[in-house]
């Protein structure tokens, strides 16, 4: 997980930026705030599609997706 924290004058900041979990030998990616993507980079550095799974897609969106429905 990565996330910020901090103060940006008065407010305080508090946020997950990125959220990767590994479950059942598969890469879930619950939240990708990165601006170019995690999942591209983890395909790009060899990674097969069928081991990555956007969680952040309900299952009847991810069939669609080129990616592990789960």
């Amino acid at each position: 997980m990565l996330m910020n924290a901090g103060w940006l004058g008065t407010q305080r900041i508090h946020g997950i930026i990125v959220h990767v979990e590994i479950i059942n030998s598969k890469i879930w990616i619950q939240r990708d705030g990165i601006e170019d993507g995690i999942t591209c980079e983890l395909v790009a550095a060899g990674v097969p599609s069928s081991d990555i799974v956007l969680a952040f897609h309900p299952e009847y969106v991810r069939q669609h997706t080129g990616y592990a429905i789960k």
